[in-house]
């Protein structure tokens, strides 16, 4: 978990993807359309992914992307995320986060 809490340290929006996961896609997209700039970690293009997903699923994460984390808090995976959208809780959490400001 220590490699996990280094890589989403000082950064509003963190987002574990894999570049060829279209859920992964959805939620990148959906974070950026409020116009939040999310630290994006591939786990299928970064050298220690293996171990950052398998540290994601010790967490609970499964599956193990896309994961997000926004103000350092682990928000979960896209269900979520989703549901924070629906509730129209996404963009004030973005925005205490420091992710966005509008």
């Amino acid at each position: 978990m220590e490699v996990i809490t280094r890589m989403v340290a000082d950064r509003p929006v963190v987002i574990f993807s894999r570049s060829t996961c279209c859920m992964s896609y959805t939620i990148k997209t959906l974070i950026s359309g409020f116009g939040a700039n999310p630290t994006i970690y591939e786990l299928d293009e970064i050298q220690n992914g293996q171990q950052v997903e398998r540290e994601l699923h010790k967490m609970g994460c499964k599956p193990s992307v896309p994961v997000v984390f926004i103000g350092q808090q682990l928000i979960g995976g896209p269900n979520q995320v989703m549901t924070l959208q629906v509730k129209n809780q996404l963009a004030p959490l973005l925005k205490l986060a420091g992710a966005i400001w509008i």
